[in-house]
């Protein structure tokens, strides 16, 4: 309980990828331990972040309100940096789909309008149905609230609301230390599968190996080279001791757990590591779960101008500046869309013409490839929110040195 958490992560990844080398069936018993470790996280994120965010505002300090504010800023220039990006990796390194009907149901947006219409029914939702849909958005809401409201309550109002989110933060502390099991049962279910099931698996990939390199190729264009800039701007420091720290301790295990949501209390236990001024990450990271998706407008961006490219369509530059505004955009209301980012590429799609049965098309590869995109993609979102969040807070105490 006391060791590396990173080591012991890293000793749970190497065996659970000997397991499955050794024993593919029972490599995939084990995953029961993974999807535990990560329906627990997902359990106890909803409470926290209510609970924490209002706990944070009534209890806010002056500096609270001046940081959050470049935050927000950076969340949103970072997401429109990686939709950028993406739209300039799709220029140089232009990538096809071979497109085939998609099976089953899905309901994707029909147009930016729907987006906003879903994120302003979340603001609304009642406490308790967003308790239990986690409804981050709506927790995020009710948080500032009653914070706003309780900041000119009673002390001891005001104490024992402090109180229930240290107990809180405890308990989440317990269940972050269970990371190393779970990941092991996670990557030893996924990697038994694969060996069991395997060659179709791999093959499937193989056919989108161009549009996986595009895809993290992106990510890790943002990751280590757009955010470290962003960074460096706001603080005039060398960002990559940040960058790195939180690539190594929240992108590995968002990696893994594939959920932004569920990765709220890791990166808000890494905040506290780092030393970080709770009042102001308490709101940012739930914030920047919801908000800030820069890997998510790598998705709409490159899968959109695939299908563009493979129908032939070209694409003028006042266009391409409208779909990284667009994706962007997208990729803020994802969160509010079931099936994540990958529902919204209809909606990009349609500013070329492409008609939604097609499109769906398109969502369908984007499944297929899911098993490597949406880790990587939740790695660069979750990362990016204590990036952003640390690069203010070394900002604030430059200033006040």
């Amino acid at each position: 309980m006391s060791g590396s958490l990173v080591l012991q992560i890293a000793i749970g990844i190497a065996l659970g990828v000997g397991l499955a080398l050794i024993a593919p069936d029972v490599a995939m018993s084990v995953q029961l331990l993974g999807n535990l470790f990560v329906s627990a996280l997902k359990a106890v994120a909803p409470v926290l972040v209510l609970v924490l965010v209002a706990s944070a505002i009534a209890n806010r300090k002056s500096s609270h309100t001046a940081q959050m504010r470049p935050i927000v800023i950076m969340y949103l220039v970072g997401t429109i940096a990686a939709a950028l990006i993406a739209v300039t990796a799709s220029a140089l390194f232009p990538t096809t789909l071979t497109l085939q009907i998609p099976e089953g149901s899905l309901n994707p947006p029909q147009g930016i309008g729907e987006v906003l219409q879903s994120l302003l029914f979340k603001i609304v939702d009642n406490p308790v149905n967003a308790m239990l849909n986690a409804n981050y958005i709506g927790l995020l809401v009710w948080g500032v609230l009653l914070g706003v409201f309780l900041h000119h309550a009673a002390e001891t109002t005001r104490l024992a609301l402090h109180d229930l989110s240290d107990a809180i933060t405890k308990i989440v502390r317990v269940v972050i230390r269970l990371a190393p099991i779970g990941i092991f049962g996670l990557v030893a279910g996924t990697l038994g599968d694969a060996a069991q099931n395997g060659q179709g698996i791999l093959a499937e990939l193989g056919k989108y190996t161009q549009l996986l390199t595009v895809l993290i190729g992106c990510m890790l264009a943002v990751a280590l080279l757009a955010n470290p800039l962003i960074v460096w701007i706001k603080t005039r420091k060398n960002p990559y001791g940040l960058v790195f720290t939180a690539l190594r301790e929240s992108g590995t295990v968002a990696f893994f757990t594939r959920s932004s949501a569920a990765n709220i209390p890791v990166n808000l236990a890494l905040c506290e590591r780092l030393d970080l001024e709770e009042d102001t990450y308490a709101v940012s990271i739930p914030l920047g779960a919801t908000i800030n998706m820069g890997g998510a407008a790598i998705t709409i961006t490159v899968l959109t101008l695939a299908a563009v490219h493979t129908l032939g369509i070209s694409v003028d530059v006042p266009t391409a500046l409208l779909l990284s505004v667009v994706a962007a955009l997208s990729a803020c209301g994802a969160s509010g869309v079931p099936g994540g980012s990958l529902l919204l590429i209809p909606l990009a799609c349609g500013l070329f013409g492409i008609s939604n049965d097609v499109a769906m098309q398109v969502v369908a590869v984007g499944f297929v490839i899911s098993v490597l995109q949406d880790s990587a993609e939740t790695a660069l979102n979750s990362s990016t929110d204590v990036v952003f969040t640390g690069a203010v807070a070394q900002k604030a105490e430059g200033s006040t040195s």
